[in-house]
């Protein structure tokens, strides 16, 4: 991604076939079960559920899918317990990477995450070999077509605990602490904004351009392996990515 939201990337990627879509929703499942766990069923009194299901809903998850990840997490219709993995290293070139899974078997997603990186000319390494390259934000992305005032939005934004904004042409970035984004979310949304995006990010304080095609090619590729990967959730780095035409 290039700078510290995956705005663009979630803009260039929302013509991908169905197969990519049902890729999302098993992800988004996934995070369902993670925050059941956390704080049950209800999502009334469980915010974590409550900012993934927003997540859902954003990404056009029928709501029959929704319904359904959450009576499995809850132990109604089965049970899978999925463990939280992060792993660290380098793409070519120096990219810093993190890499964020959740799994029901580690083994195989250890050994997919080291392949990947293997294979496209990366290394991987030790917890906390680049985590110091990044802090944890809240990024929340606003859609905006024009019809939104700069003004009025800096306004809302904080009176309801945002932290800085960034005005843009086609989006407004708005950055928060990673525990606030669930209330900015709802409070933006109350307000008639419509949010595209809210999560807590890895922001990474350094950034790295690569200019050899074949570096670009290779990392572009270790990325799309990662991201395809249904064992992982989110992939952090800090290459200067240029946009997609």
């Amino acid at each position: 991604m290039s700078g510290h939201s995956k705005w663009h990337n979630i803009a260039q990627k929302k013509g991908k076939a169905d197969a990519a879509r049902a890729n999302v929703f098993t992800k988004i499942g996934r995070e369902i079960a993670i925050a059941v766990k956390n704080g049950g069923a209800d999502p009334a009194s469980n915010s974590e559920l409550r900012n993934v299901i927003a997540k859902a809903k954003a990404n056009n998850m029928p709501n029959d899918n929704i319904n359904r990840s959450i009576k499995k997490a809850s132990g109604e219709l089965g049970s899978i317990n999925y463990e939280e993995n992060t792993y660290e290293g380098y793409g070519v070139g120096g990219v810093a990477c993190i890499v964020e899974t959740l799994t029901d078997n580690k083994n195989r997603t250890a050994g997919d995450v080291r392949h990947y990186f293997d294979k496209f000319g990366g290394n991987l390494g030790t917890n906390g070999c680049v985590s110091y390259l990044f802090s944890e934000k809240g990024i929340v992305v606003l859609e905006h077509e024009g019809e939104l005032d700069e003004d009025t939005v800096l306004e809302d934004v904080m009176d309801l605990g945002g932290d800085d904004m960034t005005f843009e042409e086609e989006s407004v970035e708005i950055i928060c602490a990673p525990n606030a984004v669930g209330e900015l979310r709802e409070g933006l949304t109350a307000k008639g904004y419509n949010v595209v995006s809210a999560e807590a990010e890895q922001v990474p304080s350094t950034y790295v351009t690569l200019t050899d095609e074949e570096q670009i090619r290779k990392m572009n590729l270790l990325l799309e392996h990662l991201e395809d990967d249904d064992d992982v959730q989110n992939v952090w780095h800090n290459w200067d990515q240029p946009d997609e035409e």
